[in-house]
């Protein structure tokens, strides 16, 4: 008998599931049909046209990429993001176009290099000229100091006044028990940590007191070749315009060829792979080599307002409206370069017109919800993405609403233009619940998500959402997969690759009439899905224990 009543039980609570999961299939069936593909692509094919001129920050690019998104959001029904009652976000930024100069000097002889085919050179000092003379070189392995792992690379040298030559990525630690493959209690073994960024190496060379930073750049540990250094820092950049006009980064930050670095080893004396070797260890000691470097740039410098747009669909649930989800994507691309001959003008359709494009189907989908969601759900457009995750970056230090109020960020950074896929790929790392959220929506598309094959790239650290993990607030980035069906395997993986290869920050990447969006549909209504049970969820989403950004958020949930 008692075996009855339990079995009944469970076919109640079956029954009763399949219901709740029946009703809410049909509850979020409209709002899921307002992404559809025609819908992606005829907002791509707006941002990414040549009348919005690359869309660079500061231009007519920016005007009418901000206007676009705004009437799109005012089209839809949200209300102005910002309380100031309108939909935008001013982010003070400056533009700099910058005229570098650099040699190397080795006994009596001078090398000159140029630019941008040896190097690129700039500066985050808003200030016209930038002058090194005769700086003493000292090549300081992958310029990282990461107590956790031991491992520091400057030692006891004092570096001040200096330029430091520095390796790209991480260390890539062989495991003493395997020398085939990388030991994964050292800078997550395959995977990219922040000490790789190149971000990072200049904020620890300006807190050690150096006058420049040069990178060496290799592509496959960058992850992409040197005509991506070429077009990206070879063009108007841009910076935050704080109060300090930055005076506390490095005077000069710069990349030079791997050949470049080879050569001036060698004029040193100095082997340059077998130095690359010893730094893979933590008994490394920075080397000083017989060459002093003279850097010069002359800077063009414009202050300028630029904006983060935002709309807001404001909670059904008095008790819960006044907490958030965010929903990201950067609008801006880096412009028309007018010195290149042919097309001069970087549409970015998949980066990242697409990705806003999906932001304002994600909007549509809300907005189709009845009732709302509980809790409230903005949708910001961000800027200067490429220049260093400045809008993204901007808003988190002067967040519209409580960061500790704000439960999740969901990025999207380019969309998937291959055909519906049996994967997803997850870039967060599984550092959250909201992976596991991710995971469970998957799974009703019957896809499987998989972890990012391709962690040593670094993708964590190169989207707007790691500007809202380092404050503490628990993000969701997911890459498209790459198992497109009816493709036979390899396919997805070649044509990312290509991708990577022959049109990321190239004027290349444009609306391609072959494109089959049905995949990137599913990858934005999966991204719906987990943007839902967040709003309407019992509980605050969180990191998972031994992610570097729990500590953060645990305090200021606390105060």
């Amino acid at each position: 008998m008692k075996t009855a009543r339990w079995l009944a039980a469970i076919f109640l609570a079956a029954a009763t599931s399949l219901l709740a999961a029946d009703e809410l299939a049909e509850r979020l069936q409209p709002a899921l049909e307002a992404i559809t593909p025609d819908g992606l692509l005829a907002h791509i094919k707006i941002l990414a046209s040549d009348e919005f001129e690359g869309r660079a920050p500061g231009t007519k690019g920016e005007e009418l990429s901000v206007k676009y998104i705004t009437d799109q959001f005012k089209q839809i029904g949200l209300q102005p993001g910002n309380p100031d009652g309108t939909y935008m976000q001013e982010v003070p930024l400056a533009g700099i176009k910058s005229e570098p100069r650099m040699s190397f000097m080795v006994g009596d002889k001078t090398s000159d290099l140029k630019s941008p085919d040896d190097f690129v050179a700039s500066s985050a000092r808003l200030q016209p000229e930038i002058k090194i003379d005769k700086a003493d070189v000292v090549f300081v392995g992958y310029g990282i100091v990461a107590p956790e792992y031991g491992w520091n690379d400057y030692k006891d040298v004092d570096v001040h006044g200096r330029t430091l030559l520095m390796l790209i990525g991480d260390p890539p630690v062989p495991d003493p028990k395997d020398p085939s493959k990388l030991d994964d209690k050292m800078f997550k073994g395959k995977a990219m940590t922040y000490y790789g960024r190149w971000t990072y190496k200049y904020e620890i060379a300006a807190q050690k007191g150096a006058s420049a930073a040069i990178i060496i750049h290799e592509t496959e540990p960058a992850a992409y070749p040197w005509q991506v250094v070429r077009s990206s820092w070879g063009k108007e950049n841009f910076e935050l315009d704080n109060p300090n006009k930055n005076m506390d980064a490095v005077s000069a930050r710069s990349w030079i060829t791997r050949d470049v670095a080879k050569k001036l080893f060698a004029d040193c004396g100095q082997d340059f792979d077998a130095l690359k070797e010893t730094a893979v260890t933590k008994e490394f000691r920075p080397v000083a080599l017989n060459a002093k470097a003279n850097i010069e740039i002359k800077q063009q410098i414009r202050s300028f307002k630029s904006h983060n747009v935002i709309g807001k669909l404001e909670g059904d649930d008095p008790k819960l409206r006044d907490e958030y989800i965010i929903c990201t994507a950067h609008w801006d691309h880096l412009g028309r370069h007018p010195e290149l001959q042919g097309d001069q003008i970087f549409n970015g359709a998949i980066d990242n017109a697409s990705g806003v494009a999906s932001v304002i189907q994600l909007a549509a989908a809300f907005k189709k919800l009845n009732p709302p969601p509980k809790r409230s759900v903005l949708f910001m457009a961000t800027t200067a993405e490429e220049a260093g995750l400045l809008g993204a970056k901007f808003y988190a230090e002067h967040p519209l609403y409580p960061l500790e109020k704000t439960l999740a960020d969901i990025n999207i950074d380019g969309i998937n233009p291959l055909g519906k896929t049996r994967d997803l790929e997850d870039l967060t790392n599984s550092n959250s619940t909201l992976d596991d959220l991710l995971g469970q929506a998957a799974a009703r598309q019957e896809r499987v998500m998989k972890p990012n094959s391709e962690p040593e790239k670094g993708g964590f650290y190169r989207v707007d959402s790691f500007e809202f993990a380092k404050v503490g607030v628990p993000v969701l980035h997911a890459a498209r997969g790459i198992e497109i069906i009816g493709k036979p395997p390899g396919y997805g993986k070649q044509k990312r690759d290509e991708f990577v290869a022959k049109h990321y920050h190239q004027p290349s990447d444009e609306v391609d009439p072959t494109w089959d969006l049905s995949g990137a549909v599913q990858d934005v209504q999966i991204l719906f899905e987990v943007g839902y049970q967040v709003a309407n969820g019992d509980k605050f989403p969180e990191w998972k224990a031994g992610t570097e950004f729990k500590a953060k958020r645990d305090v200021m949930l606390k105060k």
